[in-house]
């Protein structure tokens, strides 16, 4: 299956935008980092932004959108719901911390952390389909939940030691540091599930294309051992080693020696590659179960 780079971008900037407002309201309801607060949600409103921007590039007629707004059981609708909620949260967000000088009411960050985690839930449950054995996978929801428990928190320790001069980030090194042990986590439970998926295709022994008579049909059981076939590399350095590892290792290593500015920046980074790469084996392995060759 070819690349969907649009929805790509689209499923890993509104998993990072989901993580760092939930991440600032777990903040806001223990009164920490008030200084952050109004940074922090401006950079949560710019990445889902940039990401709702992203998924139009994936329509050539993108106003057809709304044709699917009308099927409230349409994956597509879920989502819309769940962002224009999270938009209404983080505007009673910004204007109670402007008028309360970044103090919250409890009961908007306990709604603010809840909806960005059915906005995650709803947009990764949009791609499950039995048709699909790589994506139809509850641990594929788990992981784009990993991603959002690693981005959210090093995005808004990184926010915090440049924002607030008496704080240089420390008091989330906890936060970031098992928010990086989740991605982990959960990143080598779906490879996993990947690589167990592979039973469920199904070749049908003919080809789909009469022009290609000659053209051998793929082994999807060998293509899905993502830990030992063609897509090894990828796996091996892209997903575990920089995707999973690294943040932890920052992120280890900015809570021994409270260094957020550099600890942060290269655990966004690594967790960013990561879950491009995975999501680039997501397409690549998005073949039907029934496969026509």
């Amino acid at each position: 299956m070819e690349l969907q780079w649009p929805l790509i971008i689209f499923t890993a900037l509104t998993a990072w935008a989901s993580g760092l407002f939930a991440t600032q309201c777990m903040c806001a309801l223990k009164g920490d980092a008030r200084k952050s607060q109004i940074p922090s949600l401006i950079a949560s409103v710019a990445i889902l932004g940039a990401g709702g921007i992203a998924v139009f590039f994936h329509l050539e007629h993108w106003e057809r959108i709304f044709n699917g707004f009308g099927n409230p059981t349409s994956g597509i609708t879920h989502e819309l719901v769940m962002i224009v909620i999270l938009v209404a949260v983080m505007v009673a967000f910004f204007a109670l911390a402007r008028q309360r000088d970044g103090v919250i009411p409890k009961p908007l960050s306990i709604a603010g952390i809840a909806v960005s985690a059915l906005l995650v839930i709803a947009m990764a449950h949009s791609y499950m389909m039995a048709s699909r054995p790589v994506w139809n996978t509850v641990l594929w929801v788990v992981y784009v939940l990993g991603n959002a428990c690693v981005l959210g928190p090093a995005t808004f320790a990184l926010i915090d030691s440049l924002v607030d001069k008496e704080s240089d980030g420390s008091k989330h090194a906890t936060l970031v540091l098992a928010g990086a042990a989740v991605n982990a986590v959960t990143t080598l439970a779906y490879a996993v599930a990947i690589v167990l998926s592979g039973s469920s295709f199904v070749d049908m022994g003919y080809s789909i294309d009469p022009t290609l008579p000659a053209q051998a049909a793929p082994d999807m059981a060998a293509a899905t051992n993502v830990f030992a076939g063609e897509y090894a590399l990828l796996t091996w350095a892209g997903v575990i080693l920089i995707g999973a590892v690294v943040p932890v290792v920052c992120a280890y290593l900015g809570k021994k020696k409270a260094q957020w500015k550099i600890a942060a920046p290269l655990i966004l980074v690594a967790a960013l590659i990561g879950a491009f790469c995975m999501r680039v084996l997501f397409y690549l392995l998005g073949n039907d179960v029934f496969l026509l060759f």
